[in-house]
């Protein structure tokens, strides 16, 4: 299975092959369609094939290979034309590249590490190693929103692990480690963050617009959570 939004986000259709089918859950031979994982809600969309039209109502990771909820049918050899649901895979991307910036800002800030993060459409949480320094979020989202506001453009490639984890910050999420594969996805912002990952982002920072602090929240010993959202563009 090739997996398209890694080397594409903006690509909204595609043609693909049906490799299997469990029911009404189907794996394709390559698919655009994100998978939930890392924080990041999965794409939806459709599924076209001999003029009938299937809902992609969840996408989740499966035995190394992306499975496609559907709500109907199909068989293995169908051919299928694919639409992403680009409204919400792009409120997406735009809250993904957001995160990687504050988790950024508060790293540099505070040395503080991302702890657990929620991606969704109206609001977005990240979760962070603090104890205190809950009176400075506001402060640290201005200096996210001046980092948007540089229009930088938003560089994906790919690294050797070894030499990867050598780059100090390419890892800020303080509970996991990126997989042990030979080769590392990067997403880089110059200037601002690079770490591992392999979510769907936006080309340059512009496209995030503002973003607009929500709230936080004590969840317990260091750990303080901050709410964020986006307005639109």
């Amino acid at each position: 299975m090739q997996p398209l939004y890694m080397t594409d986000s903006y690509l909204k259709e595609f043609a693909a092959s049906v490799s299997k089918t469990e029911g009404a859950v189907v794996f394709l031979d390559k698919t655009a369609f994100y998978p939930q994982g890392g924080g990041q809600p999965c794409d939806m969309g459709t599924m076209e094939c001999n003029g009938r039209v299937l809902n992609v109502v969840n996408v989740t990771k499966k035995d190394g290979d992306i499975a496609h909820h559907l709500d109907g049918e199909l068989k293995e050899g169908d051919k299928v034309h694919c639409k992403i649901d680009w409204n919400r895979r792009y409120r997406l991307m735009r809250m993904h590249t957001a995160a990687h910036i504050i988790d950024a800002i508060l790293y540099r800030e505070t040395g503080a590490l991302c702890t657990g993060n929620q991606l969704g459409i109206d609001k977005s949480r990240i979760d962070f190693s603090l104890d205190s320094g809950m009176e400075k979020m506001k402060a640290y989202i201005d200096m996210a929103n001046d980092a948007v506001e540089q229009g930088i453009e938003v560089k994906i490639y790919s690294l050797q692990r070894d030499e990867a984890m050598k780059i100090p910050g390419i890892v800020k999420l303080a509970a996991a480690a990126p997989p042990n594969v030979a080769e590392l996805r990067i997403v880089e912002i110059p200037g601002v963050d690079i770490q591992a990952d392999g979510g769907t982002q936006v080309a340059n920072t512009k496209e995030i617009g503002k973003i607009e602090f929500l709230g936080t929240e004590n969840k317990g010993k260091s750990n303080r959570r901050l709410y964020y959202t986006l307005s639109e563009l």
